[in-house]
């Protein structure tokens, strides 16, 4: 585990990763909303990273992990271990770079995003739905291919181009006083917060974490790593567990983590659906 003061990427990776990942990623848009400006009694920015190839910010960090390595390296191909989003993402950013995906998903992961993984052209491999069984699955690939295993979101690399999400976002907006970033795996959230931490140390940045997955949370009550066990929440990519890499950002530089029941997460995907009129 790195130390305190030892993170996963400063902010000249983020700038490399920006550079290494334009033309291919999209720059996302931000959409603003007076109805929910109301609502919240504050003017309110949205990152739409739904925008994203393959519809999530995933994309970024994979991308630039693939492109950062060597021919020899990507010759063999890389393998992952994920159930949806970051599945897909590494599948896209190994196809962009002519190269082998592996995927280890789990036997229970919805159909519509195996059939995306597919679509991307990776290669997917169903195992038992336990973080051992994956791990094992994963390892095993990587000795039989000699791919380069990636993690979904505790890997310096992956974490520099989710990072880029924040160039963009306080390029966009100005006098942002604060960053409101979902938390699963923390790795969204290190991106964001080491990017912002050089770029305005002035905004502070806060993770949004489901209080039936709350890891981060106790672990900043705590004091350490408190390892995900038993999540049950509708936020279906936030069950994730802290690691070794974004567990140090999340404890020392992000201001606050805030936690939000799952009655409140269908409030506010029903206001999103119902109201939301970008202005």
């Amino acid at each position: 585990m790195p130390s305190s003061t030892e993170y996963a990427a400063s902010l000249a990776d983020i700038r490399a990763a920006a550079a290494r990942i334009e033309g291919t990623a999209h720059r996302t848009p931000v959409l603003t909303c007076e109805a929910l400006d109301e609502i919240a009694g504050r003017k309110l920015f949205f990152k739409c990273e739904n925008f994203q190839k393959m519809g999530a910010f995933k994309f970024r960090g994979a991308l630039n992990a693939v492109s950062l390595l060597s021919d020899e390296q990507a010759a063999n191909g890389v393998v992952t271990h994920s159930s949806g989003n970051f599945a897909q993402a590494l599948a896209l950013a190994a196809r962009a770079r002519e190269i082998p995906a592996y995927i280890v998903m789990p036997s229970n992961a919805p159909s519509v995003k195996i059939r995306a993984v597919e679509g991307y052209g990776g290669k997917i491999t169903l195992c038992e739905p336990t973080l051992e069984a994956r791990n094992r699955e994963a390892e095993r690939i990587r000795i039989s291919t000699g791919s380069t295993l990636l993690h979904p979101y505790d890997d310096p690399r992956v974490i520099a181009g989710q990072g880029t999400v924040a160039l963009e976002f306080l390029e966009q907006v100005d006098d942002l006083q604060a960053i409101v970033v979902p938390l699963g795996g923390g790795g969204l959230l290190s991106g964001i917060t080491l990017a912002a931490r050089e770029l305005t140390p002035n905004v502070s940045v806060y993770g949004a974490e489901p209080s039936g997955a709350d890891d981060a949370w106790r672990s900043r009550q705590a004091g350490r790593l408190i390892p995900q066990t038993g999540p049950d929440t509708i936020a279906d990519g936030l069950l994730t567990s802290l690691g070794e890499w974004t567990w140090p950002v999340v404890q020392d530089l992000v201001h606050d983590v805030f936690l939000v029941d799952d009655d409140a997460i269908c409030d506010a995907i029903e206001i999103m659906h119902e109201g939301y009129k970008a202005d």
